[in-house]
């Protein structure tokens, strides 16, 4: 268990918080002079100031150790990654395992009026409330299909009349049912 810090630990631990934050803002404001100096300069100047070679013309197996320092420039250690990455066959070929490596604003790959029901911020709600709607509706089809039975005359039955030999095969009935629409009720 630690016990309060009484007050003067307090105080000392604030001091030289407070030093070591007027440290690190000299150094920041040095760093920021040494880069406002080094803009002014071309890319000879620095690389032979800071005796490194020209990053296009380093080889495989060269160092680029020297181009990370905070003195070189922000341009200069980006043109020594890219010519690394372009030399190392490691680094320059991806092996695939790169979750999220694919392409997906490929132009190719989208089809041609294409159209959703999704809409930003209110998902598929418009085409829910659509297929809702159309489910309330009652059904003109079902009174067309119903059709009055008449009732049965009281005529006399023709006679039977000779069958063929060999009768037509009746055709085969599927006993599969039929679709059924999905209906589904949202509270709220």
């Amino acid at each position: 268990m630690t016990q309060p810090r009484d007050f003067w630990s307090r105080r000392k631990a604030g001091v030289q918080a407070e030093a070591e934050a007027e440290q690190a803002a000299v150094e920041a404001q040095v760093i920021a002079q040494e880069q406002a100096a080094l803009e002014e300069k071309g890319d000879a100047e620095i690389l032979a100031e800071l005796n490194l070679p020209d990053p296009d013309s380093l080889q495989p197996g060269d160092d680029v150790t020297g181009f990370m320092a905070r003195a070189v420039p922000d341009r200069l250690r980006r043109r020594a990654l890219r010519r690394l990455w372009r030399l190392n066959p490691v680094l320059a070929n991806v092996d695939g395992l790169v979750d999220y490596g694919e392409d997906y604003t490929d132009a190719a790959c989208v089809l041609e009026n294409l159209q959703t029901a999704y809409q930003v911020g209110k998902g598929m709600l418009a085409h829910v409330e659509a297929l809702a709607a159309e489910a309330e509706e009652p059904d003109d089809e079902t009174d067309d299909d119903v059709v009055a039975e008449e009732p049965p005359t009281a005529e006399p039955e023709p006679a039977a009349q000779p069958q063929l030999a060999e009768a037509a095969p009746e055709p085969e009935t599927d006993d599969t049912p039929a679709p059924r629409r999905m209906r589904f009720e949202f509270e709220g």
